[in-house]
């Protein structure tokens, strides 16, 4: 039955009242499901005589849904395909038809869309928006510029490909003259309409839009088109730059507006060029130096401009890179006055600051400490101060740190009301203090040799830390940031004295200061020395353990509604790190952590919101299975299991990654346990399609699978569950994206289920991937198809082995297995990296030479190559396995990644499992499982050696023999 435009419609309306909205959404999920609904609710949002918050919520349902609905994990549409012509067909023309707020919402669906289908299954869009963009409506325009943005902004991290030119290209090719026309015409617009401040606001967010494609369309290299009419485009460029109408000022100084965001795209447009192409952009770079420098040197305090004045820093740090240009400020003069002028007022504490300190102090956190800084005036000063320091460090050095002395003087004239001089002070020393990248892992690891870092802390900042009152937390958080920052500098030594400091400051009633605490603390005890040992050591962190990590649940936990208790993630970071650091010292102290953590877990999981903080709380999960699950699996699996499954149960979507992982992990700490019912009543509806649909699931849920096959194999062939679990092999494996997870499963089944139970299915899994290695074939599945090869060949005592795997090759197609073994098995053989893959290699090449009667009889020479193969492998072996294991990898969350894609938990990583444990020395298992060979087939062996094989060969293998 179709979807019904009546009751879709009521069911909107519904989802709009608080009182009815959960059941509405439900019930629009159940509507979800029927034939045309995608196309109803479009009629819905076009539909003039409905009410526009119901049109307003149909369009925000059918962008949902778009997100949830339009591909599946293997990048294949699940709408039938005349839905989808209909709405690639119409849904442009309808979103540049719409109001503003309706607009933006289809505009994000459209990007959705073409995040799969553009350019190659969507190659009319380009035409179709150009056909949209008008000479003078400039509310169409910004929807239709909105939307190509949204699209193209996808190319400047990417790395340059052929595919990638070929898609910029394409855009090129047909945006690029249009979108010169469309300046032209709003910079004409705009002098027309220089009265009518409506009219004005959306021509510059016309120019904005315009501005930003320029940089979308430019990012990866110079289009002849722009190229062409580079000098035309400068000119409009630095006209709006230094334009200024009192019209598109704001009345909150807080808020920016659409000249100062026009403003701002044009410094990142000269950002771009001049570190991309300053051969083209250099005739014209002075003048926008020049306008760059009068902007800094008029501009307000206010925070409206902010955004603006960091591009134009960040314009003249790119500059400064160039020792051409940096020369102009090689004058102690003129240096004066940068500092003067430029640096000192976006690096002085501001009202706005203080109140946002006060007020928004997780936000204040955020910007200060983490990437998003780099948008903040006292980031972009810093970051000036110290390109122009690379170039002339004695120069810049000698001018700042007589300002340094000032601020440090006029503070000790009088520290209760001067605090703000001290501020500024330390913030100008680390700005000439650090060279290089701070890293997320050791913070500032070089410095300026002309200052004394440690010095500078003992004499002006020390005092700060060490005192319990009467001093402004400001200048207490400065003080735990410039310990963070320079922490690699610090000697263990020094850091035994500094850290019971820190610890003592997460004691503060000041939120930033707490935080600041716990950030430095989960850095500190992150932290390792030359040798790559770390400078706190378990012994040394754990009788602080119980009372550090009591503390840190007490901050996160004070208020228990579910956004406050998942708001600073920081706190939670730093759990995670003492519960790594302490590793089983969590045992005596398990049973508290545990009921915080499922505490956090229940509670969060009704409204999770902050991804970082649940990240690291299942990392912190992650960290207390790994230490304390091998020593009580049963209590831990029986504890987590409910707030699991309820996440489950309740369909946390952003959860589910992680509880599989979790799930896995506590199997996987006691593999030789028996697989309890409630994790038998887990297998149905995870051998289901749906679980299997979002991306972010599908390596975690391999992993728990291949957990529970381990566990409970008798199980699931009496639950007659292999044809299930092979057929989600199938399904992963027709894909590039998941071939390697499909590999991982079909390795567990192979291990942990008799060969009897699989011999029905072993051709048609073996026909399957030799189809793919035939139709599209890449050298990572190359590699798992071989790695696959050798498991099986290796497992003779288990009724596998190379003559088993020959047979099952023979029925899916005669004479298939010779050109299969000599041109795909033997040469990506010495390909394989891993040394267990090598070690498994080993083991498949010696048995195929001591019991294969294939090779023995029908392919004699393949036994000479074979030989030669495994020759060659034993010439580099495997490197002693679990080197290293021991380590949890740290990673930055944003070079992590996490979100709709699958985060891979580092704390509970899965364990790398040698089957073959018994085998240590290869050399010496090789000459003794052809010594024993040759003695079992009556010198059959000896034979194959002496008439097969070069006397180099011969000596190699007798040489092992004797060891």
């Amino acid at each position: 039955m179709a979807a019904d435009t009546l009751t879709i419609a009521k069911l909107l309306e519904a989802s709009l009242d608080s009182r009815q909205n959960k059941e509405a959404e439900i019930a629009l999920r159940q509507e979800e499901k029927k034939p045309q609904f995608s196309i109803v609710v479009l009629q819905i949002v076009a539909d003039g005589s409905q009410q526009y918050t119901t049109r307003l919520a149909s369009a925000l349902c059918f962008k949902n849904f778009v997100k949830r609905s339009w591909t599946d994990a293997y990048g294949n549409h699940k709408l039938p395909q005349d839905e989808v012509t209909t709405i690639k067909k119409e849904l442009l023309g309808l979103m540049v038809s719409m109001p503003p707020g309706i607009q933006a919402q289809l505009g994000d669906a459209i990007s959705v869309i073409a995040d799969s289908d553009f350019y190659e299954r969507w190659d009319t869009l380009v035409d179709d928006l150009v056909s949209r963009l008008t000479p003078d409506n400039a509310v169409v325009n910004n929807g239709v510029l909105h939307v190509a943005h949204s699209i193209f902004k996808r190319w400047r991290p990417l790395f340059r490909s052929d595919e990638l030119f070929n898609e910029i290209n394409h855009v090129v090719n047909r945006l690029g003259a249009p979108l010169l026309t469309l300046l032209q015409n709003t910079d004409q617009m705009v002098e027309a309409n220089s009265t009518n401040k409506e009219a004005l606001q959306q021509l510059f967010t016309t120019l904005n839009l315009i501005f930003k494609l320029f940089n979308d369309l430019n990012c990866q290299d110079l289009p002849p088109v722009f190229e062409d009419n580079l000098g035309g485009i400068t000119t409009i460029l630095q006209k709006y730059l230094t334009y200024d109408n009192a019209l598109l000022h704001t009345e909150d100084d807080s808020e920016s507006g659409p000249q100062e965001y026009a403003r701002a795209e044009i410094c990142e447009f000269c950002i771009l060029f001049a570190t991309k192409y300053e051969d083209a952009f250099g005739p014209y770079i002075s003048q926008f130096i020049t306008s760059a420098w009068n902007l800094l040197t008029t501009i307000g305090p206010e925070t409206k401009y902010d955004i603006l004045v960091s591009k134009a820093l960040q314009f003249l740090t790119a500059v400064a890179a160039d020792k051409q240009h940096a020369a102009n400020f090689n004058n102690q003069e003129i240096l004066e006055q940068v500092v003067e002028k430029v640096v000192l007022p976006n690096l002085a504490l501001r009202e706005a600051d203080l109140e946002m300190f006060e007020d928004e102090p997780i936000e204040f956190i955020h910007r200060d400490l983490e990437g998003s800084d780099s948008d903040t005036r006292r980031r972009a000063a810093t970051d000036f101060l110290r390109r122009l320091m690379e170039q002339y460090e004695q120069l810049v050095t000698s001018v700042v740190s007589k300002y340094i002395e000032h601020f440090t003087s006029d503070y000790a004239k009088d520290p209760k009301n001067n605090w703000k001089s001290k501020d500024t002070a330390v913030y100008l020393f680390s700005s000439i203090a650090a060279k290089g990248v701070s890293t997320s892992s050791a913070g500032i690891k070089s410095t300026n040799q002309l200052v004394d870092v440690i010095s500078f802390f003992e004499k002006n900042i020390a005092s700060d830390l060490i005192s319990d009152g009467n001093v402004e937390p400001l200048l207490k958080v400065d003080a735990i940031k410039y310990l963070y920052t320079f922490r690699s500098q610090m000697t263990k030594e020094q850091w035994h004295q500094a850290f019971p400091l820190l610890v003592q400051c997460l004691g503060s009633s000041n939120y930033v200061v707490y935080t600041y605490a716990a950030i430095a603390v989960e850095r500190v005890l992150s932290l390792t020395n030359d040798s790559n040992q770390p400078v706190f050591t378990r012994e040394e962190v754990q009788p602080l353990s119980q009372e550090l990590l009591a503390h840190l649940f007490q901050l996160m936990e004070k208020d228990p509604a579910p956004e406050k208790i998942q708001e600073n993630e920081f706190l939670m970071r730093c759990v995670m790190r003492v519960l790594i650091v302490i590793k089983d010292g969590v045992l005596p102290i398990t049973d508290v952590v545990l009921e915080h953590l499922i505490y956090i877990t229940r509670t969060i999981s009704k409204n999770p919101s902050n991804p970082r903080f649940y990240y690291y709380h299942f990392e912190a999960l992650g960290a207390l299975i790994r230490f304390a699950a091998p020593s009580q699996p049963a209590k831990l699996e029986t504890e987590l299991y409910t707030p699991f499954a309820l996440a489950l149960q309740q369909e946390v979507q952003e959860f589910m990654p992680y509880v599989f992982q979790l799930f896995a992990a506590l199997l996987e700490a006691n593999p030789s346990g028996t697989l309890s019912e409630y994790y038998k009543s887990i297998i149905p509806p995870m051998l289901l399609p749906g679980l299997w649909e979002f991306k972010g699931n599908i390596p975690a849920l391999v992993r728990l699978l291949s957990s529970m096959i381990q566990r409970g194999s008798a199980d699931m062939i009496a639950a007659h569950q292999i044809e299930p679990v092979l057929g989600i092999f199938q399904k992963l494996i027709s894909t590039k994206t998941n071939e390697s997870n499909a590999f991982d499963l079909l390795e567990s089944v192979i291990v942990n289920f008799p060969v009897a139970a699989l011999q029905p299915y072993f051709v048609p899994m073996l026909n399957i991937m030799l189809m793919r290695l035939e139709k599209s074939k890449t050298e990572a599945f190359t590699q798992r198809f071989v790695r696959f090869y050798h498991l099986v060949s290796a497992r003779v005592d288990e009724g596998l082995g190379a003559d088993f795997f020959i047979g099952v090759a023979e029925q899916v197609q005669t004479k298939v297995f010779v050109p299969l073994y000599l041109t795909i098995i033997l040469p990506t053989t010495q390909k394989l990296s891993r040394p267990l893959d090598r070690k498994t290699a080993v083991l498949s090449l010696t048995r195929t030479l001591t019991d294969s009667a294939a090779f023995a009889n029908t392919y004699p020479k393949g036994w000479t190559y074979t030989c030669d193969a495994l020759l060659k492998l034993l010439e580099e072996p495997p490197l002693p396995l679990g080197k290293g294991d021991d380590l949890i990898l740290d990673h930055d969350l944003d070079d992590v990644g996490f979100g709709v894609g699958f985060t891979p938990l580092n704390t509970c990583r899965k364990p790398l499992v040698d089957p073959w444990p018994q085998v240590g020395d290869l050399r010496k298992w090789v000459g003794k499982t052809v010594a024993e060979s040759t003695a079992r087939h009556g010198g059959r062996v000896q034979g194959f050696v002496r008439d097969r094989l070069g006397e180099r060969e011969r000596d190699v293998l007798a040489g092992y023999m004797r060891l």
